[in-house]
């Protein structure tokens, strides 16, 4: 089995700003609703596209619609048209700019594509270009992710979901999904990617991670499997492709999760011992370090729990949180999780940050999101 670390989610989450981070799902896709409303598609001839100098800024002028102003995305995409560098035009008056534009921008019969959006031109594009909504793409998600929600918020306090001026991108993860695969704990997720004006393809990722740590890095993903779309005629056509893959990641989940179920079902009724005395003695058999090992033996005492094998482990993922060395922690996971062979012999099941129930929990901030 071989396993990657997934490094997209982490880049996103250090180039975004607050504002274009979103709670949840839903909220983000009202946002994108919103936009997708508040957009107007208007193609023009070419000699009806001219950029004026208008109080001091440059606008562009769409026919008989009026004149908008550009954001640096599409102030980008006019340079383009007109073969001309950005830096170079940024250091002209707006006067000089409109007068270099009305010398440089294409004169031919092939229509232009301008999104608007409250005054404002979003994108420029040629025919070739087909825009897919980003509210169309989480309309699609939202009808397999019903049991998905985005990861723990990261250490910039991003939330894997996100919508800015030029893009779209959600990381969503199964928090108590956690299935058995080759004898180890893993959960699924998925990303998905798009862009309304061009800077990025439309794009999904769906894989099985064991962690995901604050700098938003999937650890250890397996089953990896991605595909992408460029805004072409046919890119509507890749909703259904999307919601395939997103479909056979659900139902592979549902398959796996009976299994797993079943291990954790036995670890919570097998014994660790009558008493804290033999719990001890059981910890100490499996190597596990005697000041830790009492620590989880009162920790389970205190909630009044049996002595399973289930609550020494999750007494113990608890505990390990708090030690200050990655190192150390690493070696405290491996022991804790050979716990898990004393219910399920067969597997070598890896546990991290579980509550009582066996779900998905933060861990402390160096360190990721596991379950058993």
């Amino acid at each position: 089995m071989t396993k990657t670390n997934l490094t997209r989610a982490s880049r996103e989450l250090f180039r975004r700003t607050p504002d274009e981070a979103f709670p949840d799902l839903a909220a983000l896709e009202a946002h994108c609703r919103d936009r997708k409303a508040r957009g107007t598609d208007r193609w023009q001839l070419p000699g009806s596209v001219r950029a004026v100098a208008d109080g001091g800024r440059l606008r562009l002028a769409l026919g008989t619609d009026g004149a908008f102003e550009l954001n640096d995305w599409s102030f980008g995409s006019l340079c383009r048209m007109a073969g001309v560098a950005k830096d170079t035009v940024n250091r002209l008056t707006p006067e000089t700019a409109a007068r270099a534009f009305d010398e440089t921008l294409p004169t031919g019969g092939k229509p232009v594509q301008a999104l608007t959006e409250d005054g404002r031109v979003r994108s420029l594009h040629g025919t070739a270009y087909t825009r897919l909504w980003d509210a169309e793409l989480l309309a699609a998600v939202r009808e397999f992710a019903v049991d998905f929600s985005p990861p723990p918020a990261g250490c910039t306090g991003g939330t894997g979901l996100y919508a800015g001026e030029q893009d779209l991108f959600a990381f969503l993860i199964d928090p108590a999904g956690w299935v058995e695969i080759d004898g180890e704990a893993f959960a699924p997720g998925f990303f998905v990617w798009n862009s309304e004006v061009g800077r990025r393809t439309l794009g999904v990722q769906t894989f099985w991670f064991q962690q995901v740590c604050r700098n938003h890095i999937v650890w250890d993903a397996v089953d990896v499997a991605e595909a992408t779309w460029k805004h072409t005629a046919q890119v509507g056509d890749a909703l259904n492709q999307i919601r395939r893959m997103l479909d056979a990641l659900v139902r592979r989940r549902d398959e796996r999760r009976d299994t797993f179920a079943a291990v954790i079902k036995k670890a919570m009724a097998e014994s660790a011992g009558a008493d804290a005395e033999e719990a001890l003695k059981l910890l100490a058999g499996e190597n596990v370090p005697q000041a830790l090992g009492k620590k989880a033996v009162e920790l389970v005492a205190g909630r009044g729990q049996r002595f399973t094998i289930f609550a020494l482990v999750d007494a113990l993922t608890s505990l390990t949180r708090d030690i200050p060395y990655a190192g150390d922690r690493a070696a405290a996971d491996a022991k804790v999780s050979g716990l898990l062979r004393l219910a399920a012999p067969q597997l070598a099941v890896r546990v991290r940050g579980s509550d009582a129930g066996g779900r998905a929990a933060a861990s402390g901030p160096a360190e990721p999101v596991l379950a058993a």
